[in-house]
Protein backbone atom coordinates (compact mmCIF):
# COMPACT_ATOMS: atom_id res chain seq x y z
CA UNK A 1 0.00 0.00 0.00
CA UNK A 2 1.73 2.83 -1.43
CA UNK A 3 -1.07 5.62 -1.03
CA UNK A 4 -0.86 7.47 1.93
CA UNK A 5 -3.73 9.24 4.36
CA UNK A 6 -4.24 12.85 4.08
CA UNK A 7 -5.55 14.11 7.10
CA UNK A 8 -7.29 17.66 6.59
CA UNK A 9 -6.46 20.61 8.62
CA UNK A 10 -9.10 22.63 10.13
CA UNK A 11 -8.23 26.37 10.37
CA UNK A 12 -9.45 27.23 14.43
CA UNK A 13 -10.65 30.55 14.21
CA UNK A 14 -8.14 31.30 16.70
CA UNK A 15 -5.71 33.47 15.70
CA UNK A 16 -1.86 32.66 16.44
CA UNK A 17 -3.00 28.79 17.63
CA UNK A 18 -3.08 27.75 14.11
CA UNK A 19 0.99 28.29 14.37
CA UNK A 20 1.67 26.19 17.49
CA UNK A 21 -0.49 23.33 16.20
CA UNK A 22 1.31 22.76 13.08
CA UNK A 23 -1.44 24.04 10.98
CA UNK A 24 -4.66 23.53 12.56
CA UNK A 25 -6.91 21.47 13.88
CA UNK A 26 -6.64 17.67 12.39
CA UNK A 27 -10.04 16.31 11.09
CA UNK A 28 -11.99 13.58 12.90
CA UNK A 29 -9.52 14.06 15.65
CA UNK A 30 -10.30 14.21 19.53
CA UNK A 31 -9.17 16.80 21.34
CA UNK A 32 -8.86 17.90 25.11
CA UNK A 33 -9.06 21.13 26.12
CA UNK A 34 -7.69 21.14 29.59
CA UNK A 35 -6.70 23.87 32.66
CA UNK A 36 -7.73 25.44 36.05
CA UNK A 37 -11.03 27.44 36.13
CA UNK A 38 -11.07 30.09 34.60
CA UNK A 39 -8.42 30.14 32.18
CA UNK A 40 -10.54 30.40 29.00
CA UNK A 41 -11.55 27.13 28.05
CA UNK A 42 -15.36 27.52 27.44
CA UNK A 43 -14.32 30.52 25.51
CA UNK A 44 -11.86 29.07 23.38
CA UNK A 45 -14.21 26.47 22.47
CA UNK A 46 -17.07 28.40 21.28
CA UNK A 47 -14.19 30.80 19.48
CA UNK A 48 -13.46 27.57 17.19
CA UNK A 49 -17.23 26.59 17.15
CA UNK A 50 -18.19 30.00 15.34
CA UNK A 51 -15.51 29.42 13.14
CA UNK A 52 -15.93 26.23 12.57
CA UNK A 53 -19.78 25.64 12.03
CA UNK A 54 -21.55 26.02 9.13
CA UNK A 55 -25.37 24.77 7.59
CA UNK A 56 -23.39 22.11 6.17
CA UNK A 57 -21.04 21.01 8.67
CA UNK A 58 -23.15 21.49 12.11
CA UNK A 59 -21.72 21.33 15.32
CA UNK A 60 -23.47 20.03 18.80
CA UNK A 61 -22.27 21.48 21.94
CA UNK A 62 -23.34 19.80 24.92
CA UNK A 63 -23.20 21.01 28.07
CA UNK A 64 -22.82 19.75 31.09
CA UNK A 65 -22.83 22.08 33.67
CA UNK A 66 -24.45 23.01 37.08
CA UNK A 67 -25.87 26.33 35.41
CA UNK A 68 -28.47 27.02 32.57
CA UNK A 69 -26.90 27.02 29.23
CA UNK A 70 -28.43 30.24 28.74
CA UNK A 71 -26.63 32.00 31.74
CA UNK A 72 -23.38 30.49 29.58
CA UNK A 73 -24.74 31.91 26.19
CA UNK A 74 -25.20 34.95 28.09
CA UNK A 75 -21.85 35.61 28.32
CA UNK A 76 -20.27 34.06 25.30
CA UNK A 77 -23.09 36.56 23.53
CA UNK A 78 -20.49 39.44 24.81
CA UNK A 79 -17.53 38.28 22.05
CA UNK A 80 -17.37 39.42 18.74
CA UNK A 81 -17.05 36.10 17.16
CA UNK A 82 -20.61 35.00 18.23
CA UNK A 83 -22.68 34.91 15.80
CA UNK A 84 -26.46 34.74 16.74
CA UNK A 85 -27.82 33.56 13.17
CA UNK A 86 -25.97 30.25 13.62
CA UNK A 87 -27.96 29.23 16.62
CA UNK A 88 -30.39 26.23 15.56
CA UNK A 89 -29.08 26.59 11.83
CA UNK A 90 -25.26 25.77 12.09
CA UNK A 91 -25.10 25.15 16.02
CA UNK A 92 -27.08 23.30 18.44
CA UNK A 93 -27.12 23.13 22.59
CA UNK A 94 -27.89 20.37 24.59
CA UNK A 95 -28.25 20.30 28.18
CA UNK A 96 -27.19 17.46 30.10
CA UNK A 97 -27.32 18.73 33.41
CA UNK A 98 -30.65 17.08 34.54
CA UNK A 99 -28.94 13.80 33.20
CA UNK A 100 -25.89 14.82 35.52
CA UNK A 101 -27.34 14.98 38.47
CA UNK A 102 -28.62 11.84 38.22
CA UNK A 103 -25.88 10.15 38.55
CA UNK A 104 -26.51 7.93 36.22
CA UNK A 105 -22.93 7.78 34.26
CA UNK A 106 -24.56 5.17 31.66
CA UNK A 107 -27.92 6.81 31.00
CA UNK A 108 -25.61 10.37 30.63
CA UNK A 109 -23.60 8.29 27.78
CA UNK A 110 -26.28 6.59 25.57
CA UNK A 111 -28.19 10.19 25.39
CA UNK A 112 -24.86 11.74 24.12
CA UNK A 113 -24.71 8.91 21.65
CA UNK A 114 -28.21 9.23 20.91
CA UNK A 115 -27.85 13.09 20.16
CA UNK A 116 -24.96 12.69 18.30
CA UNK A 117 -26.28 10.14 16.20
CA UNK A 118 -29.93 12.36 15.12
CA UNK A 119 -27.90 15.22 14.38
CA UNK A 120 -24.72 13.70 12.95
CA UNK A 121 -22.67 17.04 13.36
CA UNK A 122 -19.32 17.45 12.23
CA UNK A 123 -18.27 18.81 15.31
CA UNK A 124 -18.87 18.07 18.77
CA UNK A 125 -17.98 20.02 21.72
CA UNK A 126 -18.69 18.44 25.30
CA UNK A 127 -18.47 21.37 28.57
CA UNK A 128 -17.60 20.29 31.28
CA UNK A 129 -18.43 17.90 33.57
CA UNK A 130 -15.60 16.76 35.81
CA UNK A 131 -15.19 19.86 38.22
CA UNK A 132 -19.06 19.40 38.65
CA UNK A 133 -18.90 16.10 39.01
CA UNK A 134 -16.71 16.26 42.24
CA UNK A 135 -19.64 18.51 44.07
CA UNK A 136 -22.60 16.13 42.67
CA UNK A 137 -23.93 12.62 43.97
CA UNK A 138 -20.78 10.87 42.10
CA UNK A 139 -18.99 11.95 44.94
CA UNK A 140 -19.88 9.09 46.26
CA UNK A 141 -19.56 6.49 44.26
CA UNK A 142 -16.05 5.07 43.30
CA UNK A 143 -13.08 7.56 42.13
CA UNK A 144 -12.32 4.63 38.89
CA UNK A 145 -16.22 4.90 37.58
CA UNK A 146 -15.76 8.72 36.77
CA UNK A 147 -12.24 7.76 35.26
CA UNK A 148 -14.05 4.91 33.34
CA UNK A 149 -16.38 7.20 31.67
CA UNK A 150 -13.92 9.71 30.90
CA UNK A 151 -12.21 6.88 29.12
CA UNK A 152 -15.32 5.61 27.68
CA UNK A 153 -16.51 8.88 26.29
CA UNK A 154 -13.23 9.98 24.72
CA UNK A 155 -13.21 6.19 22.97
CA UNK A 156 -16.84 7.15 21.85
CA UNK A 157 -16.20 10.43 20.52
CA UNK A 158 -13.03 9.34 18.46
CA UNK A 159 -15.42 6.76 16.73
CA UNK A 160 -17.52 9.18 15.14
CA UNK A 161 -16.82 10.92 11.80
CA UNK A 162 -16.76 13.97 13.31
CA UNK A 163 -13.63 16.61 14.93
CA UNK A 164 -15.01 16.58 18.61
CA UNK A 165 -13.59 18.21 22.02
CA UNK A 166 -13.81 18.17 25.45
CA UNK A 167 -13.38 20.25 28.37
CA UNK A 168 -12.85 19.87 31.60
CA UNK A 169 -10.43 21.16 34.96
CA UNK A 170 -7.64 19.12 35.16
CA UNK A 171 -4.48 20.05 37.82
CA UNK A 172 -1.18 19.38 35.66
CA UNK A 173 -0.21 16.39 38.21
CA UNK A 174 -3.33 14.45 37.07
CA UNK A 175 -2.46 14.35 32.90
CA UNK A 176 0.34 11.46 34.47
CA UNK A 177 -2.61 9.16 35.34
CA UNK A 178 -5.74 10.10 33.88
CA UNK A 179 -6.38 7.54 30.88
CA UNK A 180 -8.26 10.65 28.87
CA UNK A 181 -4.76 11.82 28.69
CA UNK A 182 -3.74 8.60 26.46
CA UNK A 183 -6.77 8.54 24.23
CA UNK A 184 -6.88 11.91 23.42
CA UNK A 185 -4.83 12.87 19.76
CA UNK A 186 -4.74 16.44 20.48
CA UNK A 187 -4.34 18.28 24.04
CA UNK A 188 -4.34 21.79 24.92
CA UNK A 189 -3.65 23.16 28.23
CA UNK A 190 -4.15 26.31 29.46
CA UNK A 191 -3.62 28.07 32.44
CA UNK A 192 -3.24 31.53 34.03
CA UNK A 193 -1.50 32.77 36.73
CA UNK A 194 -0.61 36.18 38.98
CA UNK A 195 2.77 38.30 38.79
CA UNK A 196 2.37 40.59 41.10
CA UNK A 197 -0.60 42.73 40.16
CA UNK A 198 -0.28 41.46 36.36
CA UNK A 199 -2.30 38.37 35.12
CA UNK A 200 -0.26 36.13 32.67
CA UNK A 201 -2.13 33.47 30.69
CA UNK A 202 -0.54 30.67 28.47
CA UNK A 203 -0.77 27.90 26.36
CA UNK A 204 0.77 24.78 25.64
CA UNK A 205 0.41 22.14 22.90
CA UNK A 206 0.96 18.71 25.16
CA UNK A 207 0.33 16.55 22.07
CA UNK A 208 -1.40 16.64 18.55
CA UNK A 209 -1.02 13.33 16.53
CA UNK A 210 0.48 13.24 13.31
CA UNK A 211 2.02 16.88 12.80
CA UNK A 212 4.90 18.82 14.50
CA UNK A 213 3.44 21.47 17.20
CA UNK A 214 5.91 24.08 18.02
CA UNK A 215 6.83 22.84 21.87
CA UNK A 216 6.48 25.10 25.23
CA UNK A 217 4.47 27.99 26.63
CA UNK A 218 3.19 30.67 24.57
CA UNK A 219 0.98 33.65 26.05
CA UNK A 220 -2.10 34.87 25.47
CA UNK A 221 -4.39 37.59 25.75
CA UNK A 222 -8.67 37.58 26.18
CA UNK A 223 -10.60 40.56 24.80
CA UNK A 224 -13.42 41.09 23.00
CA UNK A 225 -12.53 39.36 19.56
CA UNK A 226 -11.86 36.37 21.95
CA UNK A 227 -8.45 34.45 22.42
CA UNK A 228 -5.74 35.94 20.85
CA UNK A 229 -2.40 33.29 20.83
CA UNK A 230 1.25 35.34 20.66
CA UNK A 231 3.48 32.25 19.66
CA UNK A 232 6.70 32.03 21.52
CA UNK A 233 9.67 33.48 19.26
CA UNK A 234 11.52 30.71 18.21
CA UNK A 235 14.47 31.93 16.27
CA UNK A 236 15.87 30.43 13.10
CA UNK A 237 18.58 31.27 11.02
CA UNK A 238 17.83 32.74 7.63
CA UNK A 239 20.45 32.50 4.79
CA UNK A 240 18.14 34.30 2.26
CA UNK A 241 18.09 37.15 5.13
CA UNK A 242 21.62 37.60 5.26
CA UNK A 243 22.30 37.67 1.68
CA UNK A 244 19.33 40.40 1.35
CA UNK A 245 20.91 42.78 4.17
CA UNK A 246 24.49 43.59 2.30
CA UNK A 247 25.70 46.58 2.00
CA UNK A 248 25.17 49.49 4.56
CA UNK A 249 22.77 52.09 6.46
CA UNK A 250 22.67 55.45 6.64
CA UNK A 251 21.06 57.31 9.97
CA UNK A 252 20.36 60.15 8.15
CA UNK A 253 23.50 62.50 9.56
CA UNK A 254 25.99 62.16 7.09
CA UNK A 255 28.87 63.07 9.85
CA UNK A 256 27.73 60.19 11.92
CA UNK A 257 27.70 57.97 9.38
CA UNK A 258 31.11 58.69 8.50
CA UNK A 259 32.01 58.01 12.04
CA UNK A 260 30.52 54.76 11.88
CA UNK A 261 32.53 53.80 8.77
CA UNK A 262 30.01 54.16 6.09
CA UNK A 263 27.02 53.96 7.99
CA UNK A 264 25.30 50.91 10.18
CA UNK A 265 25.83 47.88 8.48
CA UNK A 266 22.40 46.65 7.38
CA UNK A 267 20.19 43.77 9.41
CA UNK A 268 22.27 45.54 12.88
CA UNK A 269 20.95 46.12 15.96
CA UNK A 270 22.19 49.54 17.36
CA UNK A 271 21.39 50.97 20.93
CA UNK A 272 22.01 54.89 21.66
CA UNK A 273 22.27 54.90 24.65
CA UNK A 274 22.43 59.01 26.79
CA UNK A 275 20.53 60.80 29.59
CA UNK A 276 17.40 62.32 29.47
CA UNK A 277 16.94 65.23 26.74
CA UNK A 278 20.52 64.35 24.75
CA UNK A 279 18.55 63.83 21.72
CA UNK A 280 17.88 59.69 21.51
CA UNK A 281 14.98 59.75 19.80
CA UNK A 282 15.60 62.99 17.46
CA UNK A 283 18.46 60.72 16.18
CA UNK A 284 15.76 57.46 15.73
CA UNK A 285 13.27 59.99 13.57
CA UNK A 286 16.33 61.02 11.68
CA UNK A 287 16.99 57.16 11.14
CA UNK A 288 13.20 56.75 9.94
CA UNK A 289 13.42 59.91 7.82
CA UNK A 290 16.53 58.78 5.90
CA UNK A 291 14.79 55.25 5.40
CA UNK A 292 11.45 57.10 4.06
CA UNK A 293 13.50 58.84 1.47
CA UNK A 294 15.13 55.94 0.54
CA UNK A 295 12.18 54.26 0.39
CA UNK A 296 12.60 51.29 3.12
CA UNK A 297 9.47 52.29 5.40
CA UNK A 298 9.96 51.87 9.02
CA UNK A 299 8.31 50.86 12.25
CA UNK A 300 8.16 52.85 15.90
CA UNK A 301 7.39 50.75 18.76
CA UNK A 302 6.46 53.65 21.80
CA UNK A 303 7.29 52.44 24.82
CA UNK A 304 7.69 55.50 26.94
CA UNK A 305 5.80 58.25 25.31
CA UNK A 306 2.39 58.38 24.08
CA UNK A 307 2.09 58.43 20.19
CA UNK A 308 1.16 62.08 20.49
CA UNK A 309 4.06 62.67 22.22
CA UNK A 310 6.78 60.79 20.36
CA UNK A 311 5.29 62.66 16.75
CA UNK A 312 7.45 65.41 16.28
CA UNK A 313 6.44 67.09 12.88
CA UNK A 314 9.03 65.48 10.73
CA UNK A 315 8.30 62.02 12.28
CA UNK A 316 4.07 62.90 12.31
CA UNK A 317 4.41 63.97 8.44
CA UNK A 318 6.61 60.01 7.92
CA UNK A 319 3.31 58.78 10.05
CA UNK A 320 0.43 60.16 8.16
CA UNK A 321 2.45 59.27 4.54
CA UNK A 322 2.27 55.79 5.49
CA UNK A 323 5.95 55.43 5.28
CA UNK A 324 6.60 55.11 9.08
CA UNK A 325 3.72 53.16 11.64
CA UNK A 326 3.46 53.62 14.98
CA UNK A 327 2.53 50.74 17.78
CA UNK A 328 1.43 52.09 21.18
CA UNK A 329 2.73 49.75 23.52
CA UNK A 330 1.84 51.58 27.09
CA UNK A 331 0.30 48.44 28.94
CA UNK A 332 1.80 47.91 31.69
CA UNK A 333 1.25 43.98 31.58
CA UNK A 334 2.80 43.10 27.82
CA UNK A 335 4.89 39.82 27.10
CA UNK A 336 7.71 40.02 24.79
CA UNK A 337 5.87 37.48 22.74
CA UNK A 338 3.04 39.89 22.18
CA UNK A 339 4.94 42.88 21.38
CA UNK A 340 7.11 41.08 19.17
CA UNK A 341 4.54 39.25 17.54
CA UNK A 342 2.68 43.59 16.92
CA UNK A 343 6.08 44.82 15.45
CA UNK A 344 6.19 41.82 13.12
CA UNK A 345 2.52 42.16 11.90
CA UNK A 346 2.74 45.62 11.31
CA UNK A 347 6.66 45.76 9.93
CA UNK A 348 5.43 42.80 7.78
CA UNK A 349 2.59 45.02 6.05
CA UNK A 350 4.62 47.88 5.77
CA UNK A 351 7.50 45.60 4.36
CA UNK A 352 9.54 48.00 6.82
CA UNK A 353 13.62 47.41 6.67
CA UNK A 354 13.69 49.69 9.65
CA UNK A 355 12.68 49.43 13.57
CA UNK A 356 13.47 51.97 15.96
CA UNK A 357 12.22 50.73 19.84
CA UNK A 358 11.73 53.58 22.29
CA UNK A 359 13.12 53.10 24.22
CA UNK A 360 14.10 49.66 26.31
CA UNK A 361 14.16 51.50 29.61
CA UNK A 362 9.94 52.04 29.37
CA UNK A 363 9.85 48.56 27.44
CA UNK A 364 11.36 46.66 30.61
CA UNK A 365 8.82 49.01 32.59
CA UNK A 366 5.94 47.69 30.32
CA UNK A 367 6.69 44.02 30.27
CA UNK A 368 4.99 41.73 32.93
CA UNK A 369 6.58 41.17 35.90
CA UNK A 370 7.59 37.36 34.94
CA UNK A 371 9.39 38.90 31.63
CA UNK A 372 10.80 41.73 33.16
CA UNK A 373 12.76 39.76 36.10
CA UNK A 374 14.21 37.98 32.58
CA UNK A 375 14.48 41.11 30.80
CA UNK A 376 18.00 40.81 28.95
CA UNK A 377 16.62 37.32 27.73
CA UNK A 378 13.56 39.20 26.51
CA UNK A 379 15.44 41.37 24.68
CA UNK A 380 18.20 39.11 22.68
CA UNK A 381 14.99 37.16 21.91
CA UNK A 382 13.36 40.07 20.45
CA UNK A 383 16.43 41.44 18.42
CA UNK A 384 17.79 38.11 17.37
CA UNK A 385 14.23 37.82 15.56
CA UNK A 386 13.88 40.99 13.88
CA UNK A 387 17.56 41.08 12.73
CA UNK A 388 17.32 37.63 11.76
CA UNK A 389 14.11 38.93 8.87
CA UNK A 390 16.31 41.57 7.52
CA UNK A 391 15.66 44.68 9.60
CA UNK A 392 17.49 46.97 10.90
CA UNK A 393 17.24 47.85 14.31
CA UNK A 394 17.78 51.10 16.42
CA UNK A 395 16.95 51.43 20.08
CA UNK A 396 17.14 53.68 22.60
CA UNK A 397 18.02 53.60 26.13
CA UNK A 398 18.33 56.32 29.25
CA UNK A 399 21.26 56.08 31.09
CA UNK A 400 21.53 58.67 34.27
CA UNK A 401 24.77 60.90 33.32
CA UNK A 402 26.89 61.07 36.14
CA UNK A 403 29.73 62.99 33.69
CA UNK A 404 33.21 60.91 35.49
CA UNK A 405 31.60 57.46 35.23
CA UNK A 406 31.24 55.90 31.48
CA UNK A 407 28.26 53.29 30.73
CA UNK A 408 27.17 52.07 27.61
CA UNK A 409 24.10 50.23 28.27
CA UNK A 410 21.45 49.40 30.91
CA UNK A 411 21.63 46.09 33.01
CA UNK A 412 24.83 44.83 31.21
CA UNK A 413 23.00 44.47 27.73
CA UNK A 414 26.15 45.85 25.61
CA UNK A 415 26.54 42.41 24.33
CA UNK A 416 23.55 42.05 22.87
CA UNK A 417 24.12 44.52 20.39
CA UNK A 418 25.91 45.07 17.50
CA UNK A 419 26.65 48.80 17.51
CA UNK A 420 26.45 51.46 20.32
CA UNK A 421 26.34 54.94 19.98
CA UNK A 422 26.45 56.96 23.55
CA UNK A 423 25.58 60.40 23.87
CA UNK A 424 26.07 62.95 26.79
CA UNK A 425 26.81 65.89 28.37
CA UNK A 426 30.07 68.24 28.45
CA UNK A 427 30.73 70.91 30.46
CA UNK A 428 32.54 74.06 28.25
CA UNK A 429 33.44 77.55 29.28
CA UNK A 430 30.10 77.41 31.94
CA UNK A 431 27.55 75.57 29.62
CA UNK A 432 26.56 72.19 28.98
CA UNK A 433 26.85 70.71 25.75
CA UNK A 434 26.02 67.61 23.72
CA UNK A 435 28.62 65.04 22.70
CA UNK A 436 28.71 61.66 20.98
CA UNK A 437 30.53 58.86 20.19
CA UNK A 438 30.45 55.55 18.57
CA UNK A 439 31.84 52.93 20.77
CA UNK A 440 31.51 49.78 19.01
CA UNK A 441 30.94 48.52 15.74
CA UNK A 442 31.14 44.67 15.57
CA UNK A 443 33.04 43.59 12.70
CA UNK A 444 33.76 47.18 11.30
CA UNK A 445 36.14 49.79 11.71
CA UNK A 446 34.63 53.21 13.33
CA UNK A 447 35.79 56.49 14.39
CA UNK A 448 37.04 57.09 17.82
CA UNK A 449 36.59 60.67 18.34
CA UNK A 450 34.33 62.55 20.86
CA UNK A 451 32.09 64.79 18.78
CA UNK A 452 30.20 68.07 20.13
CA UNK A 453 26.37 68.02 18.43
CA UNK A 454 23.59 69.84 18.32
CA UNK A 455 19.53 70.24 18.00
CA UNK A 456 18.20 72.04 15.82
CA UNK A 457 14.89 73.02 13.47
CA UNK A 458 16.25 70.91 10.95
CA UNK A 459 17.30 67.85 12.94
CA UNK A 460 20.74 66.80 14.70
CA UNK A 461 23.76 69.02 13.45
CA UNK A 462 26.94 66.91 13.86
CA UNK A 463 29.76 69.51 15.47
CA UNK A 464 34.16 69.10 15.18
CA UNK A 465 35.60 66.50 17.30
CA UNK A 466 36.53 67.63 20.89
CA UNK A 467 40.47 67.39 19.94
CA UNK A 468 40.73 71.02 21.48
CA UNK A 469 39.54 70.28 24.53
CA UNK A 470 41.31 68.38 27.27
CA UNK A 471 40.00 67.24 30.45
CA UNK A 472 36.00 65.70 29.06
CA UNK A 473 36.14 63.36 31.23
CA UNK A 474 37.26 65.09 34.30
CA UNK A 475 33.69 66.77 34.06
CA UNK A 476 35.94 70.01 34.22
CA UNK A 477 36.88 70.53 30.04
CA UNK A 478 38.79 73.38 29.30
CA UNK A 479 40.72 74.93 25.72
CA UNK A 480 44.20 73.54 25.12
CA UNK A 481 45.09 77.18 24.10
CA UNK A 482 44.05 78.75 27.24
CA UNK A 483 46.73 79.61 30.19
CA UNK A 484 47.50 76.96 32.05
CA UNK A 485 49.33 77.03 35.55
Amino acid sequence: MNDKVTIRRLPSGVPGLDDLLGGGIPEFSFNLIAGTPGSGKTTLAHQMMFSLATPEASALFFTVLGEPALKMLRYQQQFRFFDMSKLDTSIRYVNLSADLLEGNLERLMTRITEEVAKHSPHYVFVDSFRSVARAARWEEQRPSELENFVQQLGMQMTSWQATTFLMGEYLQPESESAPIFTVADGILWLGQSMHRNSMVRKVQVVKMRGQAQVPGLHAFRIDQDGLRVFPRAIVEHSVDAEAAVSGRVSLGVPALDEMLGGGLPAGYSLLVVGPSGSGKTVLATEFLAEGARRGEPGVVAAFEKSPSQLLNNKLAALVESKQVGVINTRALDLTIDETLHDLISLASKMKARRVVIDSLSGFELALSPEFSEDFRGSLYRMVAELTSRGMTVLMTSELEDRYTDLRFSPEGSAFLVDAIIAQRYVEIDGQLQRALSVVKVRGSPHSKDIRLFDIGSEGLTMGAPLTEYSGILSGKPRRRDADAP
